[in-house]
């Protein structure tokens, strides 16, 4: 069957398209009579309201862009599940992409979405546009006055909405949690060294350290970078002094620390408790089950789809709002009892 256009209704009934257009809509400028006529007309003629038409005249697509830099990251697979519920519960669609954490593809992503593409954006920066601080296609977005939220790593040379983890206090809360367990000699490994959040976790480490009258050394700092060889470099480490903690600052790398202090031959935790980042389903399903930081990633991506869908539906000329999440330690069996 042909699609049926609200002309063709229109010219059936005698009335305008604009009443059409209303009656479809529940108006209730249109009496009820005619509206369920019309409905019921509609209905049976499988119409369907043409979208694209539908967003040029009301300037909405109900489309919001997300951008991640890194979908194997759990932890933005739970901030993405986050932002499609509420999505999908406020009638919106989602345009995802992943910068996958290039300067060059998250500037190309960015402008792809510009321009009245979607009505709103949310966004966790590329490390590798943090370790570079160039932020023009941050700026190109709001110049076009679409809205947008940052989320996770952010910069506050941006004037715009953002939902963050509270890092620093995770790094510190971690490491003071070692130190509680009796660990004396903790060390951090690191895949997201030039990242905001990884910069601030070390910077809580280095206060838990300071407070605790342990001299910061940083070769029990371990930055892996993506042509890195792990083993090699942990082996290195683990040869410098005993070790008895190792926080990993992400999931994968958690795991992958966790495999190889047990092929050493060291015992988890008897000899080295570990604790990762991103309460993950990894994390639970390893052996041992990994004690982690749960940074709340459902919730964080709930609050920030809220946040921008409230931006963009009332429009309000406020100042942006920061919100801060709290982490907290899920505690497993890769750390010993106090």
């Amino acid at each position: 069957m042909k699609k049926i256009t609200l002309k063709e209704i229109a010219q059936f009934f005698d009335v305008s398209i604009s009443t059409v257009s209303k009656a479809i809509n529940d108006s209730h400028e249109i009496s009820q009579e005619l509206k369920f006529k019309i409905q019921t007309y509609a209905k049976e003629h499988k119409y369907r309201p043409n979208k694209v038409a539908l967003s040029l005249l009301q300037k909405k697509t109900k489309t919001i862009g997300v951008v991640v830099p890194n979908i194997l990251n759990y932890f933005f697979t739970q901030v993405f599940s986050g932002i499609e519920k509420v999505a999908n519960e406020r009638g919106y669609i989602l345009l995802s992409c992943i910068s996958d954490e290039s300067y060059e593809k998250e500037v190309a992503t960015l402008e792809f979405l510009g321009g009245g593409t979607v009505d709103g954006l949310i966004v966790s920066m590329a490390e590798e546009t943090q370790f570079k601080n160039k932020l023009g296609h941050f700026q190109n977005i709001l110049d076009e006055q679409v809205p947008l939220v940052m989320f996770d790593r952010v910069s506050d040379e941006i004037l715009c909405d953002k939902v963050i983890v509270d890092d620093f206090e995770a790094g510190y809360k971690t490491t003071k949690y070692f130190l509680n367990l009796g660990c004396k000699t903790v060390a951090l490994v690191t895949a997201i060294d030039h990242s905001s959040v990884g910069g601030l976790r070390v910077d809580g480490y280095k206060k838990a350290l300071r407070e605790a009258g342990i001299p910061y050394d940083d070769k029990l700092i371990l930055r892996v970078g993506k042509k890195d060889d792990l083993e090699v470099l942990l082996t290195f480490m683990l040869n410098y002094k005993p070790i008895d903690g190792i926080m990993a600052l992400d999931e994968i790398t958690a795991v992958e620390v966790l495999r190889l202090v047990k092929a050493r031959g060291y015992r988890v935790p008897e000899d080295i408790s570990v604790v990762g980042f991103t309460n993950g389903k990894l994390s639970r399903y390893v052996t041992p089950a990994l004690t982690a930081v749960s940074q709340h990633g459902t919730f964080i991506g709930e609050t920030a789809a809220k946040v921008l869908i409230e931006r963009i539906e009332n429009n309000k000329n406020t100042a942006n709002i920061t919100k801060v999440i709290k982490t907290s330690l899920i505690v497993r069996d890769s750390t010993k009892s106090v």
